[in-house]
C-alpha cells in the first residue's frame, strides 16, 4: 500500500515538475489572457450580485511608454535589471519592518509578482510563498527581462476589475500606455500597492506623496 502511495506521488510530482516547465515556457511568448486572480475578482462581483468585470487590452511592451516601466520599478522594485528575480536586502528589511510594524510590508520583487499574478493564488501562505519562489526561478530561467516587464504590466491589478496598464491609462488619463508621462505613469505606480481602493484618477494624498516619491527616484 505504501509502495503504491509513493509511486503515485512521485507520479503526481513528476507530472507537476514537467507540466509546470512546459507551461512557463508557453507563457514566454504571446499574451496572458487570464489569471487566477482575475478569475477570484469575478467570483467576488457574482457573489456581492454584480456582473463580473474582466477590462484588459494586453499591448507588446513596445506599445508601453518607457515611463511606466521606469516607474514601476522606482515604485516596486528598483533592483529589477540586476537581480535573479529575488531582492534578499529588501526581504529583509520587510521581515524587520513587519516585526514592529502593525501594516505589513511585502519585500517582493516584479519577478516574484509577476509569477503570484500569472500562477497562483494571492492568499499568503508558506506553501503559496514556496511555489512563488519555484515559479519566479522558473520565469528568470526561461524568459527575458524584457518579458517579465511585459507580462507584469499586462496583468497586474489596475483598479476594481481592471488590469494592465494599457486600460488603466484609459481609465485614468483617457489616452494609451505608449503616451503616459513620466507623471502620469508615476500616478498609476503609485496606486498598485491597493488599486481598488486609491485609484489613479482620484486625489489621494496616499497617491500623491507616493508619486511624488516615484517620481525622485
Amino acid at each position: 500500500m505504501l509502495k503504491k502511495i509513493f509511486k503515485l506521488t512521485k507520479r503526481l510530482v513528476l507530472i507537476f515538475f514537467v507540466g509546470s516547465i512546459f507551461i512557463v515556457i508557453l507563457y514566454r511568448w504571446g499574451p496572458v489572457y487570464i489569471t487566477p486572480l482575475m478569475i477570484i475578482r469575478s467570483v467576488e462581483h457574482i457573489f456581492s450580485g454584480e456582473f463580473p468585470r474582466m477590462n484588459k487590452i494586453w499591448v507588446p511592451i513596445e506599445k508601453i511608454s518607457p515611463n511606466m516601466y521606469r516607474a514601476v520599478m522606482a515604485s516596486e522594485d528598483q533592483s529589477f535589471v540586476y537581480h535573479n528575480g529575488f531582492d534578499f536586502k529588501a526581504m529583509q528589511k520587510a521581515y524587520k519592518y513587519n516585526k514592529r510594524g502593525k501594516k505589513i510590508r511585502g519585500g517582493s520583487t516584479i519577478s516574484q509578482q509577476t509569477a503570484k499574478n500569472v500562477f497562483l493564488v494571492p492568499w499568503r501562505s508558506y506553501v503559496r510563498k514556496a511555489f512563488e519562489a519555484y515559479f519566479t526561478f522558473l520565469i528568470e530561467l526561461f524568459w527575458s527581462k524584457e518579458r517579465i516587464m511585459e507580462v507584469y504590466l499586462n496583468v497586474i491589478e489596475t483598479g476594481d476589475g481592471i488590469y494592465g496598464v494599457e486600460m488603466a491609462a484609459r481609465r485614468c488619463f483617457n489616452k494609451s500606455a505608449k503616451k503616459l508621462t513620466a507623471y502620469e505613469a508615476a500616478t498609476i505606480a503609485a496606486s498598485l500597492p491597493n488599486p481598488r481602493k486609491f485609484k489613479c484618477n482620484q486625489k489621494s494624498k496616499f497617491i500623491t506623496n507616493r508619486r511624488n516619491l516615484v517620481l525622485l527616484i
